[in-house]
C-alpha cells in the first residue's frame, strides 16, 4: 500500500509538471507570436515622443517649436487588417520665430505704424488631446491610419522681444487662443521589435486656433497648428 501511494504521488507530480510545462510553453509561444497572430479585441500601450510644430498664419516659418507628446493608446480590433484606436495625450504645440515685422495699431481713431525686428518670439500651447483613428495593419503589424483629434487647451503663453522697443500698445490677452483645436491626422507605425513601434504623424488644424486676431497689429485673421510628430510606442502583451 505504501509503495502504491508513492507511485501515485510520483505519477501525479509528473502529470502536474507536464501540464505546467506545456502551459508555459504555449504562453511563451503566444508571446513570441503575439504581433503576428493575435486574436484579442483590445490591446493597449504607452507613447512617448516629440512634436515639431509651427503656426500657419503668424508669418513665422519652420517647424521650430519642439514639444512633448506623451500618453496612452487603446486599439480595438475590427478585423484581420483593421483596428480603431483612441489615444489620451499631453501635447505641446506652438511656434518660434525671428523676423522683421511692421506693427500697426489704431489709437483714438488714427493708425500708428512702427517697424521693428521681432526677436525671440515664443508661442507655447499645452493641450490635452484625444486622437481617434482607423488603422490598416500588414502581416508584421506595421500599420498606417487616418483620423481626427480633439484637443482642449490647458495653458498658453506668448512672449517676444522687439528691437527697437515696441511703443505701440500690445496686450496678448486681447487676442486669446481658442479653447479647442480640431486636427486632421495622417499616421504611420513601423513595427520594430516585439511591442515596440516607431510612429511618424502629420496633423493640421481644421479650425482657426485664435480668436479676435487683429490684422491692424500685423497679424492675419486665421492661424492654424501645423506639425509633425515623431514617437516611440510600446504595446503591452
Amino acid at each position: 500500500m505504501t509503495v502504491s501511494m508513492a507511485k501515485i504521488r510520483k505519477l501525479s507530480a509528473l502529470i502536474l509538471f507536464t501540464v505546467i510545462l506545456t502551459g508555459f510553453g504555449r504562453h511563451a509561444m503566444a508571446q513570441e507570436n503575439y504581433y503576428l497572430e493575435d486574436d484579442r479585441t483590445f490591446y493597449a500601450g504607452v507613447i512617448l515622443g516629440a512634436n515639431f510644430g509651427q503656426v500657419d498664419g503668424d508669418d513665422f516659418k519652420g517647424y521650430r517649436k519642439i514639444g512633448l507628446n506623451a500618453g496612452g493608446i487603446v486599439y480595438a480590433n475590427l478585423g484581420d487588417h483593421l483596428a480603431a484606436s483612441m489615444e489620451l495625450l499631453f501635447s505641446q504645440k506652438g511656434a518660434r520665430g525671428h523676423i522683421p515685422t511692421t506693427l500697426v495699431a489704431n489709437i483714438n481713431g488714427s493708425s500708428i505704424h512702427q517697424t521693428v525686428d521681432m526677436e525671440h518670439y515664443h508661442l507655447d500651447l499645452n493641450y490635452a488631446e484625444v486622437p481617434v483613428m482607423l488603422n490598416y495593419f500588414d502581416k508584421r503589424k506595421s500599420h498606417f491610419g487616418a483620423g481626427l483629434s480633439y484637443s482642449q487647451l490647458v495653458s498658453s503663453k506668448e512672449t517676444f522681444d522687439t528691437n527697437p522697443v515696441l511703443t505701440i500698445p500690445y496686450n496678448q490677452y486681447d487676442y486669446p487662443m481658442k479653447k479647442m483645436d480640431l486636427n486632421l491626422l495622417l499616421s504611420g507605425n513601423l513595427h520594430l521589435w516585439k511591442g515596440f513601434f516607431l510612429n511618424v504623424r502629420f496633423q493640421y488644424s481644421l479650425l482657426t486656433i485664435r480668436k479676435n486676431v487683429d490684422a491692424n497689429l500685423g497679424r492675419p485673421n486665421q492661424q492654424y497648428n501645423n506639425m509633425f510628430v515623431l514617437r516611440v510606442m510600446y504595446l503591452f502583451i
